[in-house]
């Protein structure tokens, strides 16, 4: 707009100074050609002569300056003097101007200050018949009238000039408004720089720019798309087939169809190519196209995801390997990871000696057993799983055993060193489709374990340096696996060996219960779970279960700690509540010993259960330290689990235990158990009792079928503690295998006691032992009399050997007393003791029980 106005200002200014001029030329013009006219009119010659030319010329010159619309016109001598005027008064005067020119004969203009005010005017000679100057004649306009004619010319001026600024400015918006449309708003100076910046982004950036409108025209091409493809200098304006670019790539561009980042081959370049439709210059729709030279970037891409595929199984042979600590699934593991990411086939041959646990030799480390194994495909003729392999001296395995060092075997047909182990077989697997090999020895801590093997049949390329690299990485990883699984393995065998070693091997023969008894180790490794069955004298059995917290080694020695005290205080035939007491005194001493002497063999916690079980009256005393009550089975198939005092866990101390007497019919059985058997993650304890109630509702069963019903119905698939099971059914002593008699408390009755014995020994065809018996009772009878308190009573039991048992009222208790030579007495008990198989003494709430066993006759002996 300001150059608008400047243009219209400068056309009104150049308009009204041509207009000036053009009327000063024009006054000019007028005022020679009135002059000259009036000088060349007929009669001026002959007024001039006349007396008074005055009189004459004065009419003459008004009526003509009024015609010709001047505003003088003058008459003169050579002298200057005014013979007209339209002032009458500057008649005769001196003419105001230059005449020199015109006494010369040239026509003279000019512009002077006269009578008039500012004139124009022109002096014209007349000339004489003889050609000389006779008298002057001016005529002219004041500046007055001249510039009234140009202020009248002003306005028209004026007029057109606002017009063409009116259109002018309508013009500017009309273009203004549709640039800001077009350019979004943009001045001059942003779209300045933008078109700059826009040019110079567009053949600096390094991603080639095209753009075609509908036809398939290229209309742009920035310098990085010519030089990607090879685009001639004259390329713009020309259609895209008729720029020498490969087919597939002009088909591309001229469908105008959607790219992302499609991948063209153009000579020896990848180009990644974006298309998207577009509308140029607002005409038909074209496209605009980017593209990437991704030749490069395709073998960084390709580098980049090579290592993080090696990364990726390299993570995963972190996580899937090693997942137990077991030998063989742990090589299993391995060949599955390395299948089919890496190798087509893998396989893991392993020392013989590592299976079980030891650290393998070098003599041993030849002898190698297949012990995993994976592959895309069954039917490869490699040696199967389990197959024992020596590798001879010249394959590449052999070497990396004594080496330590891995091996890779580019070309498998033609390795002669690797043939030579099995001609028959490796010319099987080169015809198979497989052709290259790289084979690690599997070390730990400098030792090596086995060897693992990796085939290569599907990809073409053969395994090379970076896969070696890679082999050797993975290999190392699961070593250490391998290894820990190993030493594992070798701790489990030791821990299972003691265990074993610590755990009843063949239950004791006896006839108070038929036993069946299951015993298995936690997933982990063992534990400090153990039961135990122990015959007591009196037709009587204790039944015993425990466990110990942990696992392993130090857990097993506990156990065996604890059996060990159970077995020697059950001698003493301690009630069970007093048994525990005494035992839960002895974990507090091994704890306290432990802590003081700063070592691990201390008893992290213990529960135990002891129950005794009298076949003569059938009656089990029953007492627990922290352990899960037992279950009965009754004759009739209702099972129940008795509410029992619980009793605190062994080592805690200071709490007392209590024993519970429960009635058992013939038949009863008696369930004694761990918590592994009904704990699981699965389940909790509540729901674990009910289950071993239904697998324990059928009364007619064996205890092993009941067992094994139980185990079928509880056991965990991968349990995480011990399970001890103790199934017990019970017997009753027949009645008339029982003898009892009341002794009168005088010495006189210890002969009739003797005789009932005697007649009762031969009812029981047991003669032979009534010699040894009569001297049994004989002293131990006179002791009760003499030593003891009333009442006195005895009693005989027939089962397995013949018991002779003694009651009176007294705790006092006998002591075996060695008589010397000239000792009249304390040669009964010594007696007693070289007369039975063992003896001992018992305590009851109304005193105690001395006891005597002697073994029955071999009825093959007594037959001969």
């Amino acid at each position: 707009m300001a150059v608008v106005v400047l243009l219209a200002a400068g056309a009104v200014l150049a308009l009204v100074l041509q207009s000036r001029h053009d009327v000063d030329r024009e006054a000019r013009a007028r005022s020679v050609a009135v002059a000259e006219t009036f000088a060349h009119s007929l009669g001026l010659r002959a007024a001039l002569k006349t007396p008074d030319p005055t009189k004459i010329l004065q009419p003459l010159t008004e009526a003509t300056r009024k015609a010709a619309g001047m505003d003088f016109i003058v008459v003169m001598d050579t002298e200057g003097i005014r013979y007209t005027h339209p002032l009458p008064d500057r008649i005769g005067k001196k003419f105001v101007g230059t005449i020199e020119p015109s006494l010369a004969g040239e026509v003279y203009t000019e512009s002077v200050k006269g009578p008039l005010g500012q004139e124009i005017q022109a002096v014209v000679p007349v000339f004489s018949p003889d050609g000389k100057v006779e008298a002057l004649v001016s005529a002219g306009l004041t500046v007055k009238n001249v510039t009234g004619v140009v202020n009248r010319q002003l306005p028209v001026i004026l007029g057109a000039s606002a017009a063409g600024l009116a259109l002018a400015t309508a013009g500017a918006a009309l273009i203004s408004r549709r640039l800001r449309r077009q350019t979004h708003g943009l001045g001059p100076l942003e779209m300045t720089r933008m078109y700059e910046h826009h040019d110079a982004v567009l053949h600096a950036v390094r991603e080639g720019v095209l753009i075609t409108d509908g036809g398939g025209v290229l209309l742009l091409a920035n310098d990085e798309a010519k030089r990607l493809l090879r685009l001639p200098a004259d390329s713009e304006g020309r259609r895209v087939d008729q720029l020498g670019l490969e087919r597939h790539l002009a088909e591309l561009l001229l469908s105008g169809r959607v790219a992302t980042d499609e991948v063209q081959e153009a000579g020896e370049r990848l180009l990644v190519i974006n298309q998207r439709p577009t509308k140029p210059g607002g005409g038909p729709e074209g496209a605009a196209v980017t593209i990437r030279d991704s030749t490069e970037m395709q073998v960084l891409s390709t580098r980049a995801e090579a290592a993080r595929r090696r990364l990726k199984l390299l993570y995963d042979a972190g996580v899937g390997v090693g997942t137990t600590l077991d030998v063989e699934r742990t090589a299993q593991e391995l060949a599955d990871v390395a299948v089919p990411r890496f190798a087509d086939f893998a396989t893991v041959d392993l020392a013989e000696q590592v299976l079980h646990g030891d650290e393998p030799t070098a003599a041993a480390a030849v002898d190698l057993r297949r012990t995993g194994f994976s592959g895309i495909r069954d039917d490869v003729p490699l040696y199967p799983r389990g197959r024992l392999i020596d590798f001879v001296p010249s394959t590449p395995q052999a070497r990396g055993l004594s080496s330590g060092r891995a091996e890779v075997v580019a070309e498998l047909a033609d390795a002669a060193g690797w043939h030579a182990q099995d001609p028959p077989r490796a010319r099987a697997i080169v015809e198979y489709g497989v052709h290259s090999l790289i084979t690690a020895p599997l070390k730990s801590r400098g030792v090596v374990l086995g060897v693992v093997n990796f085939w290569r049949s599907q990809k073409p390329e053969p395994f090379d340096e970076e896969d070696l690299s890679l082999a050797e990485e993975l290999v190392a990883r699961a070593g250490v696996s391998i290894d820990n699984a190993r030493r594992y393995t070798r701790e489990h065998a030791l821990a299972v060996t003691l265990q074993r070693s610590l755990l009843p091997r063949d239950l004791p023969e006896q006839n108070a219960v038929e036993v069946a008894h299951y015993y298995l180790p936690a997933q982990s490794g063992v534990g400090g779970d153990w039961f135990d069955v122990i015959p007591l004298p009196g037709s009587r059995v204790a039944l015993v279960v425990g466990d110990v917290v942990g696992h392993g080694l130090h857990a097993a020695a506990a156990m065996g700690r604890l059996r060990t005290a159970v077995l020697n205080f059950s001698s003493l035939d301690l009630p069970p509540d007093e048994l525990l007491t005494r035992l839960d005194d002895l974990v507090q001493y091994i704890d306290q010993n432990a802590e003081g002497d700063g070592s691990q063999s201390g008893l992290l916690g213990a529960t135990c259960m002891y129950a005794v079980y009298d076949s003569v009256n059938q009656r089990c005393t029953v007492a627990r330290a922290g352990h899960v009550p037992p279950a009965l089975v009754h004759p009739d198939g209702t099972v129940e689990i008795p509410e029992l005092p619980a009793g605190a866990p062994l080592g805690l101390g200071g709490f007392p235990f209590e024993s519970a007497e429960l009635e058992l019919s013939e038949g009863t059985q008696l369930v004694l158990y761990t918590d592994g058997l009904v704990e699981d993650r699965a389940r909790d304890i509540d729901e674990g009792l009910d289950l071993l109630r239904a697998a324990l509702a059928h009364a007619d069963r064996r205890p092993q079928d009941t067992c094994r019903a139980v185990l079928e119905q509880l056991l965990p698939v991968r349990p995480r503690d011990d399970v001890a099971l103790l199934v017990a059914r019970t017997s009753a002593l027949p009645a008339d295998h029982i003898a009892e008699w009341d002794v009168p408390f005088e010495p006189s009755a210890v002969g009739t006691i003797r005789a009932k014995a005697t007649a009762k020994l031969e009812e029981w065809g047991l003669s032979e032992l009534s010699f040894g018996t009569e001297l049994v009772l004989s002293e131990l009878i006179t002791n009760a009399i003499r030593h003891g308190a009333e009442p006195v009573r005895v009693r005989l039991l027939f089962d397995r050997v013949l018991t002779c048992e003694v009651f009176d009222g007294s705790s006092s208790s006998p002591r075996l007393h060695y008589a010397t030579t000239t000792d009249e007495g304390g040669r009964g008990l010594f007696l007693v003791a070289q007369l039975s198989r063992r003896w001992g003494a018992r305590y009851t709430p109304e005193g105690k029980v001395i006891w005597s066993e002697q073994p029955l006759p071999d009825p093959e002996a007594a037959g001969e």
